[in-house]
């Protein structure tokens, strides 16, 4: 049965997607969400896949979706998952940083969880989003986010144009080392792919 959204607050019947690859995060957000009187169902999903299937079959009010899910963009998962799902809304979540409005709206999202809100942060956040309002804490969208000197080498190299490939020769890393580094910046600028984090890293003075 699908959850039903009342327009005064007061008789939500709310169903919940969580989307993150951790098991932690998983029985976290679930465990927090499950005690609201107000949340009927709560489902979990691992990879994209997963979670497309679900959000199709399962049409939730409300979407927490993690900002790198894997091998994929949470912001490509979160247009697809809204195209398939016009009704849900999506929270991005994250453990790293923040996400800016116009990254996390550009991609169909309401607003943006940090995995490190306390819990009546995280319950007000989802109550908001799913009565129809968009919540993002306060931030300073020009405030360049902390790189460390590896990944700034290998945004250095992602900007001259060479693949993972011919990162790891240049700078001796393994593939997955140089997956996982690139992983991290796409987390930290708010982007989805490699042509996005060099435009925000120059317009952030990350890279001439």
């Amino acid at each position: 049965m699908m959850a039903t959204r009342a327009r005064d607050g007061e008789e939500l019947a709310l169903s919940v997607l969580v989307v993150d690859d951790h098991d932690v995060v998983h029985w976290g957000f679930r465990l927090l969400l499950e005690r609201q009187p107000w949340v009927e169902r709560c489902a979990a999903a691992r990879t994209a896949d997963e979670a497309l299937k679900l959000a199709e079959r399962l049409r939730p009010d409300v979407a927490l979706v993690d900002l790198f899910l894997g091998g994929r963009s949470g912001a490509e998962l979160t247009a697809d998952l809204v195209a398939r799902s016009p009704s849900t809304r999506v929270l991005l979540i994250s453990g790293a940083g923040t996400v800016s409005r116009a990254v996390a709206t550009r991609a169909g999202a309401s607003g943006f969880v940090s995995k490190d809100w306390g819990a009546p942060d995280v319950v007000k956040a989802v109550r908001m989003v799913a009565l129809g309002m968009e919540v993002f804490g306060p931030q300073r969208e020009d405030e360049p986010p902390p790189l460390s000197a590896r990944e700034r080498e290998v945004l250095s190299e992602i900007a001259s144009g060479a693949t993972n490939r011919e990162i790891g020769q240049h700078l001796y890393l393994s593939p997955h080392t140089v997956k996982e580094h690139t992983s991290a910046i796409y987390r930290k600028l708010s982007v989805r792919n490699r042509a996005e984090a060099v435009k925000q890293a120059q317009r952030l003075g990350l890279i001439s």
